[in-house]
């Protein structure tokens, strides 16, 4: 079950484990029972702090392991077998079982510590998804922390009985004590803020409380942790504030274009990019989303949260990134989530031997097609235009899939379903306006993107596109408000890109800072 490269690395990070871990495996005599077994006794093997029992006579999912400690009640489960992306989340799960402490800061620790009540989670994956792990990882690092706190993550295409019961067409899909509870990517911090109601209070007045910055990184992507790097080596107080720290790269699966780095995935890139930004006296605000600026030249910069926190600073780098465009047409929205997806790699596999529809015929809508045409039954790919924008050694690749549909000229119209999931879609020739239905149980919507700047005011110049309009420089309209990465003008949305506008954006601030006097108001300068 596990090639020897990664029985080498587990053995050595098990050498950290510092006290006996027990291993409860539920099965019966089924292949997938065989392979999580298999599994199992060979993470065994490479400890004597690990300790297997089987049980095959239980009322527990099968296959299924729990792990456990003596001392106290600690309960991670998980139902299937966590290899693929899931395979670091049971390596963290084994090490914080084992008494190896969570990378959380103390008070953060402390705040798990003190929650109160009974808290059962239970969240639904599939092992292609790059945005599960991040969630099944910090629901163990929770349930380590507190005993009150259980959790199982569970792989969805291995109990499809319970994906169809609870209506599940979107991963990660968390449920809490047998309730929906949330749905795709979301961080330790997020879900602190869902279950503990005084967190996002507290939060509010750590932040009005802090002293105002130098500069002040809005976004945490690419762009903004570059801007944020090159800030902090100047020597001037950085922060970032964002709502997740990695922006759209966390939702990337395949970067094959960073140059010195031949393959990575966005989760990896997104991790190493937060250690390097640690690795500086940064202050990193995450779960916090920008509502406004109030931007004066000569004065400090204020940026209002939607918690009603505010900061201020002398300079600020607008990094906000964007989002996936959406279809914007009846029934997008209510079945979002139940058949209307925008990441393939994500929910691919809960449509296995389903019809699908993609929509989008540029590079990501084919490479979608192709990847789903490998799990769903059919898949057909709609273009709006009257011929694929996707480059030619996609297009061939699609054209040699046997299951594989490809209507252009089509307007997506209407997503249809029958109140719980999708049923199909409408689309209306473009040539001849006649309207057609296309049955199908999943729309992967991959139309590009959006650049989220709709919060900023109108004294920030904007495209009309809705871009940040930026100088060779990457100053905006308004002098000491610079921009940096997709949601600006700069052409050619690419990771590399964003980070090279990033550090020129905050060395272009840090040159303004040093030219222009700032006033700073006597309550901040005597904080």
């Amino acid at each position: 079950m596990l090639e020897e490269n990664l029985r080498t690395q587990l053995r050595d990070y098990l050498t950290k484990v510092r006290h006996k871990v027990e291993i409860t495996a539920y099965v019966d005599q089924g292949n997938k029972s065989k392979e999580l077994l298999d599994l199992l006794q060979a993470i065994e093997s490479l400890s004597d702090l690990m300790s297997l029992t089987v049980e095959t006579e239980t009322s527990e999912r099968i296959p299924s392991f729990r792990l456990s400690r003596a001392q106290d009640s600690l309960a991670i489960g998980f139902a299937g077998i966590p290899m693929g992306h899931e395979f670091s989340s049971l390596v963290l799960a084994l090490l914080q079982s084992g008494g190896h402490p969570a990378k959380v800061d103390a008070e953060v620790a402390e705040q798990v510590a003190q929650l109160e009540g009974d808290f059962e989670f239970e969240t639904y994956v599939s092992l292609s998804c790059q945005n599960c792990p991040e969630v099944v990882q910090s629901l163990n690092t929770l349930a380590s922390l507190n005993s009150n706190i259980r959790h199982t993550m569970i792989d969805g295409s291995l109990f499809q009985d319970e994906v169809n019961q609870r209506q599940i067409m979107a991963v990660p899909s968390v449920f809490l004590n047998g309730k929906p509870f949330s749905q795709g990517r979301i961080g330790l911090a997020e879900i602190l803020a869902k279950i503990d109601s005084g967190a996002s209070v507290r939060q509010a007045q750590i932040i009005n409380n802090k002293d105002p910055f130098d500069l002040l990184i809005v976004g945490g992507g690419p762009a903004g942790a570059s801007a944020a790097i090159y800030a902090a080596r100047k020597g001037i107080r950085t922060g970032i504030v964002t709502e997740r720290f990695g922006g759209q790269v966390l939702d990337t699966m395949a970067i094959e274009n960073f140059i010195s780095i031949k393959a990575t995935e966005g989760p990896k890139l997104v991790a190493h990019l937060e250690e390097h930004v640690k690795d500086y006296d940064v202050d990193i605000m995450v779960n916090q989303k920008a509502a406004d600026l109030v931007a004066i030249p000569g004065q400090m910069t204020e940026v209002v949260l939607e918690s009603g926190a505010k900061l201020y600073s002398k300079a600020v780098v607008l990094a906000t990134g964007a989002r996936w465009r959406e279809m914007n047409v009846p029934g997008e929205q209510e079945y979002k989530g139940r058949g209307v997806a925008y990441c393939p790699h994500c929910d691919g596999p809960l449509f296995k031997g389903k019809s699908v529809a993609v929509i989008g015929g540029g590079n990501s809508g084919a490479e979608a097609a192709i990847d789903l045409a490998g799990i769903v039954k059919h898949v057909t790919l709609i273009e709006f235009d009257d011929k694929l924008r996707a480059d030619a050694v996609l297009q061939r690749k699609l054209a040699s899939l046997p299951n594989v549909n490809i209507i252009v000229s089509a307007q997506t119209t209407e997503v249809i379903g029958d109140g719980k999931k999708v049923s199909g879609l409408q689309y209306k020739d473009r040539n001849t306006e006649q309207t057609h239905e296309l049955a199908v149980e999943g729309i992967f919507v991959q139309i590009g993107l959006l650049p989220n700047t709709r919060w900023l005011p109108e004294s920030i110049a904007l495209s009309s596109r809705g871009e940040i309009e930026i100088d060779a420089k990457g100053q905006t309209s308004v002098a000491g408000v610079f921009a940096a990465g997709d949601a600006t003008t700069v052409p050619y949305k690419q990771i590399i890109v964003a980070m090279g506008e990033g550090s020129k954006a905050s060395l272009s601030a840090f040159d303004y800072l040093i030219r222009t006097p700032i006033e700073v108001p006597a309550k901040e300068s005597a904080a």
